[in-house]
């Protein structure tokens, strides 16, 4: 297992780490098996999702701000609720298939930490297993 420090820059964003991934399948040698993505965080999630057009990680982030907004009539004293509500829906985890020594992604897919509380220094781990 590896770990992984990054520094999100917005309140709310998407951050490719696909190629991190793809770095850690390399150099495990592991040519079937499962690539598995943890985030160890309740303001912050993991999605696989369209990479080819900014534009869907946008409008993905407004999309859970119409249903979720960031002010709200929430109990939640530090005032970040909109952000647990949101990292609950992505999830904390996501699992890739490696085949022949790949991740087994779609043509437009890519692995995505979602911020919803930044910004901040988080981390996310990476395992990859046989």
């Amino acid at each position: 297992m590896s770990e992984h420090i990054l520094v999100t820059k917005k309140p709310q964003e998407f951050i490719d780490i696909t190629e991190t991934v793809r770095k850690e399948v390399e150099a495990s040698g592991v040519s079937s098996g499962i690539a598995c993505v943890f985030i160890p965080h309740t303001t912050a999630g993991v999605t696989i999702n369209e990479n080819a057009d900014p534009d869907v990680t946008a409008d993905i982030i407004s999309g859970l701000n119409k249903v979720i907004p960031v002010l709200g009539n929430y109990r939640h004293a530090e005032g970040n609720s909109h952000a647990h509500i949101k990292a609950s829906l992505m999830g904390s985890s996501c699992s890739v298939i490696i085949e022949d020594g790949r991740l087994k992604l779609g043509t437009w897919q890519a692995i995505y930490f979602c911020e919803f509380d930044g910004p901040r220094h988080r981390k996310f781990y990476v395992r990859i297993a046989e």
